[in-house]
């Protein structure tokens, strides 16, 4: 483990030496340009959609839960 961070801080203080002589150079580059000129988009033929609600009443299991003593009691009142 010693070794290892040995390893660390001298790759380190190695990394921070070329930095200090000019052979690293971190950061400094740029983005390239981009022109865009005048056009239209495509057209697309979407279509419709048709979106709605529908009320209904849907089926739920009933639970019932036992306590460790064997006293019953429903977990859900209707």
């Amino acid at each position: 483990m010693r070794a290892l961070l040995v390893l660390v801080g001298l790759a380190a203080v190695v990394l921070i030496v070329l930095m200090l002589l000019g052979m690293v150079s971190i950061g400094g580059g740029s983005l390239p340009r981009v022109a865009v000129e005048g056009g239209q988009a495509p057209k697309v033929d979407v279509g419709t959609i048709d979106v709605g609600t529908v009320n209904k009443t849907i089926a739920v299991p009933r639970v019932e839960v036992q306590k460790a003593d064997g006293v019953e009691r429903a977990a859900a009142p209707k």
